[in-house]
């Protein structure tokens, strides 16, 4: 992901008063625990899933993760309280970002959590909070600065992304931000590179709530909410068991 700086026309109008449920019962970790390299955040999405299935913060399988894309036609997506920006209110505008959503039911009670590994919010950050704080609606609903949601059930994730990195590198072949140590993470059916099949997304992706829902669990490249949407779309979630 690149910081596109403050784009002329991006809304900074106050935000409604967050909302501030609830934190998780489990105390906030420290991010820095977990493999971090800036501007490259899926796959900083892609190792955090892996780790928090090892370390039993997730469920075995992974089923009550789900990674999420953030961007739009444009490819200018604001965001609030992220770590990479220098102004007091954390705004920056990329053109995609990645967070993992992990999906908790406990009795009936909604308990979804934010993994962002480049925000300045609690980690894990309680997920309506988060769209509270980091994402704000926008003032005008047709703003080209809309976000839309690229959902992609946390299993499916992990055995198809792929990325060589190429999306990094200037015309002349130099790194724009210097890759991680490892080695580049490959699919599961040998894919070395299908990056931009995540990033890619318009209006016309967005499905109707009852088709999202049910699709989400099988589609290799999940499915596409909007801003509206999103907070919807996790409610209606059912419960997932290992």
């Amino acid at each position: 992901m690149a910081d596109d700086g403050a784009a002329a026309g991006a809304d900074h109008s106050p935000p409604s008063p967050p909302l501030h449920p609830a934190p998780p019962s489990d105390p906030p970790l420290d991010a820095a625990a977990f493999t971090h390299t800036p501007y490259y955040c899926e796959e900083n999405v892609y190792l955090l899933c892996k780790e928090l299935i090892r370390s039993g913060f997730a469920d075995p399988a992974g089923t009550d993760l789900y990674a999420v894309f953030i961007s739009n036609a444009e490819k200018k997506v604001p965001l609030w309280y992220q770590k990479a920006s220098p102004s007091d209110d954390g705004f920056v505008m990329w053109d995609y970002h990645v967070i993992c959503i992990q999906s908790r039911r406990n009795k009936g009670e909604v308990l979804d959590l934010v993994w962002d590994l480049d925000s300045t919010l609690p980690f894990p950050c309680p997920f309506l909070q988060y769209v509270s704080e980091a994402i704000q609606a926008l003032s005008f609903a047709d703003s080209i600065y809309r976000r839309l949601f690229r959902v992609i059930h946390g299993p499916v994730f992990l055995r198809s992304f792929a990325s060589d990195r190429s999306h990094m590198k200037d015309p002349t072949g130099n790194w724009i931000a210097l890759p991680p140590k490892y080695e580049p993470i490959v699919a599961e059916d040998g894919n070395t590179n299908n990056l931009n099949e995540y990033i890619a997304m318009s209006m016309n992706d967005v499905g109707d709530l009852e088709s999202m829902v049910n699709d989400v669990h099988s589609n290799k490249h999940g499915v596409v909410t909007n801003e509206t949407l999103l907070p919807k779309f996790f409610s209606r979630l059912p419960e997932r068991h290992p």
